[in-house]
C-alpha cells in the first residue's frame, strides 16, 4: 500500500463559504493593482524575492482565493496600502492557482499574511482583521527606520 499525496484543506476565514467554480461574473474581484503584484509561478516568486532583497524592501504577501469573502474584501484596502507603503512589496498567491507552492507555506487559512525580511518571515496574521494588519505594517515601518543598516 502507498500514500497518495493529500490536498490541504484551506477554510476562508471567519466565513464558510464553498468555493466557487462556475462562471458567475461577481465571483471575480480584482486582488491587484496599486503596487500589488500577482505571483502566477514558483518562478515569479523567486523573482520576487530576488528583486525584494536587492532593494531592501520587507515583502507583504497575501495568501488568498478569489472564492473567500474575506479575501474579497481585504483585497481594496490591501491595494491601499500599497500606495501608502511604497518602500514595501506587496504580493499577493492565490492559493488554488499555486496549490504546491502554498502548501509549502502552511497555509490554514484565508487570508494569510506572512511578512518577509530576506525572503525570512518576521511576523504573520491569518483572517481579515484590517486594523491588525495595519498595526503590523505601520511597527514594521517604524523599525525599519531606526534600524538603517
Amino acid at each position: 500500500m502507498f500514500d497518495l499525496p493529500r490536498q490541504p484543506t484551506i477554510f476562508c476565514f471567519e466565513t464558510m463559504q464553498t468555493k466557487n467554480d462556475g462562471d458567475d461574473p461577481d465571483h471575480k474581484i480584482e486582488f491587484t493593482g496599486g503596487n500589488v503584484h500577482l505571483i502566477t509561478t514558483k518562478e515569479s516568486w523567486e523573482q520576487k524575492m530576488e528583486e525584494a532583497k536587492r532593494d531592501g524592501k520587507i515583502v507583504i504577501a497575501n495568501f488568498s482565493a478569489a472564492w473567500c469573502g474575506p479575501c474579497r474584501m481585504m483585497a481594496p484596502f490591501y491595494i491601499e496600502l500599497s500606495e501608502k507603503h511604497p518602500s514595501m512589496m506587496f504580493l499577493t498567491v492565490d492559493v488554488d492557482e499555486l496549490i504546491e507552492f502554498s502548501t509549502t507555506w502552511d497555509i490554514k487559512a484565508t487570508p494569510t499574511f506572512f511578512f518577509l525580511r530576506n525572503g525570512q518571515q518576521v511576523d504573520k496574521l491569518v483572517g481579515a482583521n484590517k486594523p491588525e494588519l495595519q498595526k503590523k505594517i505601520t511597527t514594521i515601518v517604524d523599525s525599519k527606520g531606526s534600524c538603517q543598516t
